[in-house]
């Protein structure tokens, strides 16, 4: 299936910034698939190496860490000629190997006309430990669920896709996405909502057509993920991440969607498991928005750490985590409503998450107004309301308007994109192209 990714690992391939890449990425999201992919397309040669199937591969790296010696060893072991800018060489669950991700200072500094690409489920975990893994020696890249778009592009829906990548936000209609497209796309938006990103999951949607085996797939999934915890985490920690982990659909199923850590047990307090979603975080399995009280640029310098809501990375997991049933699909929009509009808020940090290098965002005023995300962009914060359904209700941005004046309001809804007054209206599924209707600002008034 085709990855956006591919098009980030041409622009690492061509440019003269080019260092040994790290992608990183919450365990199958596609990141071995990716990079298999891009060394067929792009490259004559690949020479692939997982630390985890190929525990001897550690051995090479025992000895030194020349470059040389390591590609000439490499070669020998896969049976492959290896060559500058010719040959892709792929380091698989490097975190297997400390001594690997230690070398690729070496291949940057002694061999940096050969191409390196490592990858690991858990290298965000490893990466936070190290103490002397060499700043400025790699480029990195970030490797989510797969989004909206494509999915798009793996059901066959490749003109749609097109569609939405180039709408023009300058055009005087009111509601410029024709009411048909809009509604197909509302449907299969309802679909990924659903079926969510995981690349195993769409996969087998796209030849299959049955959402109860798609069920059947995210749940192993899920379990997959708790026996990282297991394998991964030192015994006191499990059961802390573990908690956490099955916390956040009921956490986000209340009104107020800050996570408390009351609701755990009585006595529970933020500190005891800070480190557990930490680990979460690093592992790319959870998101967290922290709060806001005061919206200025640079807008980490206001945000409390302490206060905070806890998303999933795809949806679809969500919905498996909440044993949300299949029979939901049939009945309209019932899904963006279910669990107090949790499953929309989740899609919406999902979509921004990518976009805003997974720091998210959102914005209290006392018991006064909520605004569920607030946005980051340039020298502007955007403030953006997330609505169930075709919602109109507009409290909070008007609050927030008051205190702080941004160039434009945002609001996200299954409604047709339109402007009132200084409040956009976004569809759902146009959300990647936020930055693109900020930059538009004088879309149509009604």
């Amino acid at each position: 299936m085709k990855r956006d990714i591919s098009i980030e690992l041409l622009k690492w391939k061509e440019s003269d910034r080019r260092k040994p890449l790290i992608l990183r990425g919450a365990r199958q999201v596609g990141k071995t698939w990716s990079l298999q992919s891009f060394g067929v397309e792009h490259y004559q040669n690949t020479a692939y190496l997982n630390f985890e199937e190929m525990p001897l591969a550690s051995k090479l790296f025992k000895n030194d860490l020349n470059p040389h010696r390591i590609i000439l060893e490499i070669g020998l072991m896969l049976d492959i000629d290896i060559l500058p800018n010719d040959t892709l060489i792929i380091f698989d669950e490097i975190q297997a190997c400390p001594e690997a991700l230690n070398s690729l200072k070496y291949f940057h500094e002694n061999a940096n006309d050969y191409h390196l690409v490592s990858a690991g489920s858990l290298l965000g975990i490893k990466l936070n430990k190290l103490n002397s893994f060499p700043v400025g020696k790699v480029n990195f890249l970030d490797l989510f669920p797969m989004s909206f778009c494509e999915f798009l592009d793996a059901i066959g829906k490749h003109k749609l896709r097109h569609y939405i990548d180039n709408v023009n936000f300058e055009v005087e209609n009111l509601a410029i996405i024709p009411e048909p497209i809009h509604q197909q796309l509302v449907d299969l938006l309802k679909n990924y909502t659903f079926i969510g990103g995981m690349p195993e999951v769409v996969k087998h949607f796209c030849s299959s057509k049955n959402l109860r085996s798609v069920r059947a797939i995210q749940k192993e999934i899920l379990d997959a993920y708790l026996l990282d915890f297991s394998k991964h985490v030192v015994a006191h920690e499990v059961m802390k991440i573990t908690t956490i982990w099955n916390q956040i659909h009921s956490q986000l199923a209340k009104e107020n969607k800050k996570f408390i850590f009351s609701a755990i047990k009585k006595s529970a307090r933020g500190r005891e498991y800070e480190s557990a979603i930490m680990w979460l975080e690093d592992a790319g399995l959870v998101y967290k928005s922290t709060n806001v009280t005061t919206a200025k640029i640079p807008i980490d310098a206001y945000s409390h750490a302490n206060v905070f809501k806890v998303f999933l990375l795809d949806v679809g997991l969500l919905g498996a985590m909440s044993n949300l049933p299949v029979g939901i699909l049939v009945e309209d929009k019932r899904l963006f409503t279910e669990f107090k509009g949790a499953f929309i808020e989740n899609l919406i940090a999902t979509f921004l998450a990518p976009m805003n290098n997974k720091k998210l965002f959102y914005w209290t005023s006392k018991n006064q107004a909520e605004v569920d995300f607030i946005i980051p962009y340039e020298l502007d914060i955007y403030p953006l309301e997330v609505k169930a359904g075709i919602s109109k209700k507009k409290k909070s941005l008007l609050v927030y308007d008051d205190k702080f004046n941004p160039p434009l309001l945002a609001r996200t809804t299954l409604r047709n994109l339109r402007k009132d007054g200084n409040i956009v209206n976004i569809p759902l599924y146009l959300m990647h192209r936020f930055y693109d209707i900020v930059d538009n600002r004088p879309l149509q008034n009604s």
